[in-house]
Parts: structure tokens; C-alpha cells; sequence
């Protein structure tokens, strides 16, 4: 039996994804197949197509999520049928990934769900709430009446941070380069949009003159200087997100990098970072209305060309999903 995925032999750019036809894989002893409904699409997936992502051999399949149903378990962890987020784990970088009608993976990266969403909000939460969830908890620790800075803020993790640091009770300041997407910030709850010019920690103390008690950041190492100066005393931030690319910092010399009494920390985590209780806790946020949660478009999975340009354009505000069938 064959299945349709899109499969990477080496870098190419977004026009050149095809989906093509390929034996559906068959699960060893600790390994589920999930058949795929939808899957998100990420960054981490950028890396992969344009060959920047470490530790990866091609050919591959790339996707670090998929939402489906359990089609085999023959460890007996799930029943046949089961509703179920796949994620992480080496998805898509160690072994072949969600970007396929069949995926298989370990029975530690699936989490299970009871939900009536469709396919395609679904598919949409795996990736981007435990991104969010474990940047927020793990790498913040959050409490209800602190203050947070969102840089990103109009990313898909981004906006999920904004709805989960705002239904945690925290001040949400949330940065956007195009002005234009100040107002889908205000309508997902953000209270204080900023339009990024480069000087944002300016920008946060006119509104909030000691600066804020969070601040995650999703652009990456470019801007992480201005984040940090957005900071009050004893004010951390996590880095998480390299949307700009920019990965490292050169000459790092801490005492003259960081502000005093600011702490840095990041943030790179699994799927058991975000517990299955946890993770229906959001879904039942996500169905009642409660968290709200933005989906760009989503795409059929022959046009994955067209839904990867957005995403290497920058052109997205939320996620972008494809669904499978």
C-alpha cells in the first residue's frame, strides 16, 4: 500500500515541494501510525527545505506535527481510531514526518484528545501551544498580574502566547513590524500593540516606566538586546523563536550584554512539556471560545508550495495548516 507525502531529497525552494507517491510505513514495537488529517506548518520545516536544519539526511518527510486518528499500535497504548496530536520527537529530522497521509512515531510523542474540532483548527494546536505553553511556564514561569512582552507577536506562537499569557492573567504587550496588524493584535486580546522600529524597549517604558517582568522572544538574536532593555530588575527573558535567522551572538560578553539584574534563558522543549492534560485543557479553551486562536489559511496538501512561500515571506499572521484529505 502507498500513500501520497511530500518528501525533501536535498534544499529546494517552495515552488519546487511536489507531493509523490510512497510505501505507508509500517510501526515497530513502541511506535504508533497515525493517519494524518492535518498538519501544521513551522519554521523548524523552513530549516529543513532550505538545508539549514542540523543533524538531518535526506531524502526526508518533513513535519514535526500532524492531528489524526490511531491506525496502529501494536503495543496496545492507544485504541484504533483515537483522536491524537503527534509532535516533536525527531518528527520530521530524525525519521520522516507528518507531512504524509501516514506518519509513524514513537508512542512518547503522541498525546491524545477528545474533541469535536475540525480537522483543520485542530491541526493548527500541537505545535504552537506546547511551543507556547513550555516558553510561558518552563522557560518564564508566569504568574496571574505580571507583565509580558510578546516580540513576534503576530507569528503563530506568538499569538497563541498572547492568548495563553492573557487567560493566565498577565499584561500582554505584543510587538508587530507592519502596522497594519496593530488591530488583529487588539482583537486577539493583546493590551498593548507595539509597531517594531527597532527601539521596542523605548516604546514598552513610556507605557510601563520599570519595564516588564517577561518577555519572549521570537525574532531572534538581532533584537534580543533591545528585548532585554524592555526588562525590569529581575525581569527574565526566554529565548525561543528565530524568525530573522539570526541564530547566535557573536563575542558574547554577559557582563556588558545583559542589563543588571536581567536573566536570559531559552527555550527548546518536547512534547511532555506541554502534559495531555494540559493540552485538552486548551483544546476545550480553543472549542468554547475562550482562547482565541488564529488560523491564517489553510491549504490543500498539493498546494504546499504556495503555503510554504507565505511562511518563507514572512506573509502570515497565525498559522498556516494543510489538511490531508
Amino acid at each position: 500500500m502507498d500513500m501520497r507525502a511530500i518528501v525533501l531529497d536535498g534544499p529546494v525552494e517552495p515552488e519546487e515541494l511536489r507531493v509523490r507517491r510512497v510505501p505507508v510505513p509500517e510501526p515497530q514495537s513502541g511506535w504508533v501510525r497515525v493517519k494524518v488529517e492535518a498538519f501544521g506548518l513551522n519554521r523548524s520545516e523552513y530549516h529543513v527545505r532550505e538545508g539549514l536544519a542540523a543533524g538531518v539526511t535526506f531524502p526526508i518527510i518533513p513535519g514535526i506535527e500532524a492531528v489524526g486518528t490511531i491506525d496502529s499500535a501494536p503495543g496496545g497504548e492507544f485504541a484504533e481510531g483515537q483522536r491524537v496530536a503527534a509532535m516533536m520527537g525527531g518528527m520530521g529530522r530524525q525519521y520522516d514526518g507528518g507531512y504524509a497521509e501516514y506518519v509513524v512515531v514513537p508512542a512518547s510523542s503522541i498525546t491524545p484528545a477528545t474533541t469535536d474540532l475540525d480537522w483543520a483548527t485542530f491541526g493548527a494546536l500541537p505545535e504552537m501551544l506546547q511551543t507556547a505553553h513550555g516558553s510561558l511556564f518552563t522557560g518564564l514561569a508566569i504568574e496571574p498580574g505580571q507583565s509580558i512582552l510578546i516580540r513576534g507577536g503576530t507569528s503563530s506562537v506568538g499569538m497563541a502566547a498572547a492568548a495563553i499569557a492573557k487567560e493566565h492573567g498577565l499584561t500582554v504587550f505584543s510587538t508587530t513590524r507592519n502596522p497594519d496588524r496593530v488591530g488583529v493584535l487588539k482583537e486577539h486580546g493583546v493590551d498593548h500593540p507595539i509597531v517594531d522600529d527597532g527601539n521596542v524597549a523605548e516604546k514598552v517604558r513610556e507605557i510601563q516606566e520599570n519595564g516588564v517582568h517577561a518577555a519572549l522572544e521570537l525574532i531572534g538574536t538581532n533584537v534580543l538586546p533591545d528585548t532585554l532593555k524592555a526588562l525590569a530588575v529581575h525581569g527574565t527573558a526566554c529565548f525561543t523563536g528565530m524568525l530573522s535567522d539570526n541564530w547566535t551572538i557573536p563575542d558574547f560578553y554577559p557582563m556588558d550584554y545583559l542589563p543588571n539584574g536581567v536573566r536570559l534563558t531559552a527555550y527548546s522543549g518536547q512534547s511532555h512539556d506541554l502534559p495531555a492534560e494540559a493540552f485538552q485543557r486548551y483544546v476545550d479553551l480553543v472549542a468554547a471560545g475562550k482562547l482565541p486562536i488564529r488560523i491564517d489559511r489553510v491549504f490543500a496538501m498539493e498546494e504546499i508550495g504556495a503555503a510554504h512561500r507565505i511562511m518563507a515571506d514572512g506573509k502570515a499572521v497565525g498559522k498556516l495548516v494543510v489538511t490531508v484529505n
